[in-house]
């Protein structure tokens, strides 16, 4: 996926290929998505990071220049583990019924995944604060809603391209933020906003579309 050189600029200095450098790469980021966990983003240090993982400060820094960099990769495993699921829920889709469950199962598949994983939320959070790693977000959310558009042809093959788009960009950008709004509340709080969002979502997408 096309990323903008502010983006591309939080990569990773350099992705190791040995099998030695790359079990290290992974354990500093298994060491830092548990600190995460544990302690919160602002809490966590590059000096600890390199502590835990038992590698040099020096060996963290050839990798991640800084936290964001961090951030940045942690995000694209995210980002990319939602969008294979988003990919796999809506393949093969022929009806409207078909589709409106798929997207059901989207919503609780993504909360379930919020939930396993507490540091997506502080990562998501470190997306929010900073311009650069806006452009993953925003780079996501198109992503999902190219992969929903082409779901929705089948569906309705005669509904306009453009609409189609722009149906296919509120329904994941909606999807996403109710998910993401779920799970900074107390368990039973996001449970029931997750519900109550689901009903929100007609069988028949293309009532949405207001008619001249």
């Amino acid at each position: 996926m096309p990323e903008t050189t502010a983006a591309k600029a939080l990569a990773p200095r350099r992705i190791p290929t040995q099998k030695r450098s790359r079990e290290r790469f992974e354990r500093m980021l298994d060491v830092a998505t548990r600190l995460i966990t544990e302690k919160g983003l602002d809490a966590v240090h590059m000096s600890e990071i390199a502590d835990q993982a038992e590698v040099s400060i020096g060996s963290l820094y050839q990798y991640f220049p800084d936290k964001a960099a961090i951030v940045y990769t942690l995000a694209e495993r995210y980002n990319e583990q939602g969008r294979e699921c988003v990919k796999a829920a809506l393949a093969g889709i022929g009806t409207q019924e078909e589709l409106h469950e798929a997207l059901l199962g989207t919503v609780d598949g993504y909360y379930q995944m919020f939930l396993a994983e507490p540091a997506m939320r502080d990562i998501w959070r470190a997306t929010q604060g900073d311009k650069a790693l806006q452009t993953l977000d925003s780079e996501d959310c198109k992503a999902h809603a190219q992969t929903l558009t082409d779901a929705m042809e089948p569906v309705w093959p005669t509904m306009n391209r453009g609409d189609r788009d722009i149906l296919a960009a509120l329904v994941m950008e909606q999807l996403a933020s109710a998910v993401r709004h779920a799970v900074i509340q107390d368990r039973a709080c996001g449970d029931r906003s997750i519900a109550m969002f689901k009903r929100l979502l007609p069988v028949d997408l293309s009532t949405l579309i207001p008619h001249p």
